[in-house]
């Protein structure tokens, strides 16, 4: 059957698209962060080069009942675009353009494969701004984004992906094109279809085309780095900065002393802004179009933030190269196999105030259960989100206590009412934790709409839904 298939693939879309499994380049196999290759054996290799393209891939694997995977940047860290035995990998990376920026209605129309800092330079040199960034701008693809509802580093402002997508074109499992590219801010006229997709990590459909939301493009920033001396502080500092800048406050981004030390003493070229010492580093910036008024109203804040004791000591950015090095410093994270060639990467989110409480008690777990375990800890604290690192010196890929570690920092999780995924989606290295966070009727409702949408389980098949017990 997989030979037939492969053949048939050949005829519809021509040899140069299609690839035998025995042909699969190592880069369709691995993921981010992962240092080998996947074991598991495809059973070949796709490349759509339009949207008619995709519905005829869809429809075959729908008639043959064979399963795929749908791949873009590989910059996940979920495992949801790893290829399962005898799965076909389609991969998207043919699907890249920017269409249609329109500047009247503020909208940008997108190839799924466009990666983001592409996407993001275009909407810049026509005004806009592209308001998803994170620290993968440069690999991952806005497919991805919107599949995964990544966040990053402006959600406090902004929000996550699913509030800058007006509009998606969509194939379903039988080849079926939803083509609902809106580019209207109000638009009340049924379903609104798109959000079935936003976030459903490829198990629904997969997004073929996007329409962004556009922001107007701030002409200055002002960026500064904070040393803060109690979680309390961290949260007070947070509410401060948005009440005294007006809503203008773009990133809020926090980072425990063990991500400080790690970055700014082990990783090469990272320099070290402030004294170590302190508990806590904010990173945090303004967006706005006056540089003169904006440098007044930021100072104001971090003196009145100093003189109530939230920052004990603060840098400001004094150009656009020091505000690109303080960035340099909160974007570290990809560099982390540099000096911990195996890193187990969690990114879960909690209610505010139970940030801090949950970190100081997951601290306490991991030394006590993994002596001699190094870790950091970090994250957007604005929108809930944390991240945290852990490695276990001296294991390698294969006795690295990985599912401990899990088991470990999501019971402690469950306990403090948090969710397994902020960020970067359930994939497969989270689905068994999905019932920590969703109760058994929303895991069922979403049951019933793959069920729906995808009758014979052939998209991404095993990705985000535990097993049915």
């Amino acid at each position: 059957m997989t030979d037939t298939l492969i053949s048939h693939l050949c005829q519809l879309l021509g040899a140069d698209a299609v690839t035998r499994a025995d042909g699969i380049d190592a880069r369709y196999r691995t993921e981010f962060f992962s240092s080998q290759p996947v074991a598991s054996q495809p059973c070949g290799l796709v490349r759509p080069r339009s949207t008619e393209e995709l519905s005829s891939i869809l429809k075959l694997c729908h008639g043959h009942r064979r399963a795929i995977v749908v791949q873009g940047g590989m910059t996940g860290l979920s495992g949801g675009a790893l290829p399962g035995d005898g799965e076909l990998i389609v991969s998207l990376e043919r699907l890249r353009g920017i269409e249609e920026i329109d500047t009247l209605a503020g909208t940008m129309t997108v190839l799924a494969a466009t990666p983001l800092q592409e996407a993001q330079e275009a909407a810049a040199a026509q005004g806009f701004l592209l308001a998803i960034d994170l620290g993968a701008r440069g690999s991952c693809h806005v497919a991805g984004n919107v599949a995964t509802n990544a966040g990053g580093n402006r959600v406090v402002r902004y929000g996550m992906a699913r509030q800058q997508v007006l509009g998606l074109e969509v194939v379903l499992a039988d080849g079926t094109v939803i083509r609902s590219l809106n580019k209207m801010l109000k638009n009340n006229a049924g379903f609104d279809l798109k959000h079935l997709f936003i976030g459903s990590e490829g198990t629904l459909g997969v997004i073929s085309r996007v329409v962004f939301k556009l922001e107007p493009l701030p002409s200055c920033v002002q960026t500064a780095l904070c040393a803060v001396p109690s979680y309390g502080d961290v949260v007070a500092l947070l509410r401060h900065a948005q009440r005294t800048l007006s809503g203008r406050l773009s990133a809020f981004e926090v980072m425990w002393s063990n991500f400080y030390d790690l970055v700014t003493r082990r990783l090469p070229g990272q320099r070290t802004p402030l004294p170590h010492g302190s508990p806590f580093y904010v990173l945090l910036d303004l967006q706005g179009s006056d540089a003169a008024l904006d440098a007044a109203l930021f100072e104001k804040m971090l003196e009145q933030a100093m003189e109530e004791g939230l920052v004990t000591d603060a840098v400001i950015a004094a150009s656009d190269k020091e505000t690109q090095s303080l960035w340099k410093m909160r974007d570290a994270p990809g560099e982390f196999p540099v000096v911990w060639p195996v890193v187990v990467s969690f990114d879960i989110s909690l209610p505010i105030g139970a940030i801090g409480p949950y970190a100081e008690a997951l601290h306490a777990r991991l030394d006590s259960q993994f002596p001699g375990c190094e870790y950091v800890t970090f994250g957007h604290i604005g929108d809930s989100n944390l991240h945290v690192c852990v490695h276990v010196p001296g294991t390698t890929a294969e006795t690295f206590p990985e599912h401990a570690i899990k088991d470990c920092l999501y019971d402690l999780l469950r306990d403090y009412g948090g969710s397994v995924s902020a960020e970067h989606g359930i994939g497969t290295h989270k689905r068994e934790y999905l019932p920590y966070c969703r109760t058994p009727e929303e895991i069922a409702l979403m049951r019933t709409l793959k069920q729906a949408l995808d009758p014979r389980g052939i998209l991404n098949p095993g990705r985000v839904l535990p097993d049915a017990s």
